[in-house]
Parts: structure tokens; sequence; C-alpha cells
């Protein structure tokens, strides 16, 4: 079945791309359950960006119990002298970026649950603002860093950006000859040759009306599985009874 355009009519008069992408997650997990080893698990993560707020009196009431320096400079032991730290340096008004994260982690439990995989789904808000797209990238990076093999899929028909282009000019990779596909899949791995860090890539354009790609997912240098994109696209448009 082809692919749809989750972000223009008509299919965004009767469905938000938000329920899509908050399902497919689900569905890649269901998908990633009968191919994975036994001793590795795969989990959904939706999270959009927020900030979370902490309950100070919480950690006041918790941290007093246990921490006697603590309960003295709270003022509610017998020596409650309350230190005060100098005055700020400057103090400037800031909007620091928040990330959507549609994704689906993949963990080795031999090693101690260890994070080897990881299938980051492009939302709009990943794309709108530098800052949010810088942030993606960087996030991206260090997951790489940590030698965890990395999928991004673009749907995002809204805005051209190309994520993985700027992953790639983040690590020190020359601009490409040709004009950057604005929605792709693409499969990402860190691998070493003697004594050579190499990044190995598998891209694909993705295209309005054309089946999605099965791309490779790495679990360890030598063990990969097929990521069947079109098979769970195809299960989350019918959960969803999307046209």
């Amino acid at each position: 079945m082809p692919l749809r355009d989750h972000f223009h009519a008509p299919l965004d008069d009767v469905s938000s791309w938000e329920g899509f992408h908050g399902q497919w997650p689900a569905m890649l997990v269901q998908d990633l359950s009968r191919k994975l080893p036994p001793d590795h698990v795969a989990a959904p993560r939706v999270h959009l960006g927020a900030f979370v707020e902490i309950d100070v009196a919480t950690y006041e009431h918790n941290h007093e119990a246990f921490d006697p320096a603590l309960r003295n400079h709270l003022g509610t032991g017998p020596a409650a002298a309350v230190w005060a730290p100098a005055k700020p340096t400057s103090t400037v008004e800031t909007d620091l970026p928040t990330s959507d994260e549609y994704e689906v982690r993949v963990y080795d439990l031999k090693r101690g649950r260890r994070l080897v995989a990881a299938i980051e789904i492009v939302s709009p808000a990943n794309k709108d603002r530098p800052e949010h797209r810088r942030a993606f990238v960087a996030k991206c990076a260090a997951l790489l860093q940590n030698q965890v093999c990395v999928i991004i899929v673009d749907l995002v028909t809204t805005r051209d950006f190309n994520l993985y282009h700027e992953l790639l000019a983040l690590i020190g990779q020359p601009e490409p000859v040709r004009e950057p596909p604005s929605i792709y899949a693409v499969s990402c791995r860190p691998t070493k040759r003697d004594r050579t860090w190499l990044l190995e890539t598998w891209e694909n354009p993705l295209a309005i009306g054309q089946p999605l790609p099965t791309l490779p997912l790495w679990l360890a240098g030598n063990v990969a599985i097929p990521l069947e994109l079109e098979a769970s696209y195809e299960e989350t448009c019918h959960v969803l009874r999307l046209p």
C-alpha cells in the first residue's frame, strides 16, 4: 500500500498526524517482538516537549529525613545556619528547546539492558525551528557516539529540512551534491575497521504513493534484523482506520 500524506488534505481533514505518530511506535514494537532474539527487548517511547517541574516540598521532605547536613541548612536542626550563595553573574531570558520524541528503543538484556538501537520518527516540531533541529541532531549524534544504531524516519511533508543531512554536517561530512529529499528513511550505525571508526548509512528517499523500505536494524557488529517499515505502517493505518 502507498505512503499517505498525513499533513495535508484530504487525510489531515479526517485524522491528526499526532494519532498516527503516537500509534506507530507501538506497532513497530509489536513487529520487532517477533524478530528480536530472546535476550533483546523493544519498547516504545512517546514524549511531547515540555518542562518537568520538581516538587520542591517533596524533595526537601525526602532529603530531610536522611541528610543531617541538609536538615541543618533547612533550619530544622540544632545548627540552623543557612548558606546563601552569591548573586548570579548574569540573568537572561531564555527559551530552552524542548523536543518531541516518537521513538522505539531496543535493549540488549545480556549486557545489562544496554541500549543498542533507536528508531526516531520525526515530528513537525523537530523541524520547525533551528534550535529544535539542533536538539534532534545532537541527540542522534550522542546515540551514535555510544555505538547505538539510529534509524530516522521522516514523513513530515510540511517542512523541507533534512535532519539526516544536518547530522552528517555535524560530524564533518561534506554537503551532498544533490538536493536532499524532504522525506526519507535512513539507518545509521557506527562501526570500526582496523583502528578507524566509520559511519555506515542506508538512506532511502520516500515518496507519497510509494511503499516504505526495509532497513537494517543493527543489534551488534555483525547482527542485524530487517525493520520492515511498510508492514508496521500499514498495520498502524488499519488500526486507526485511515483510508
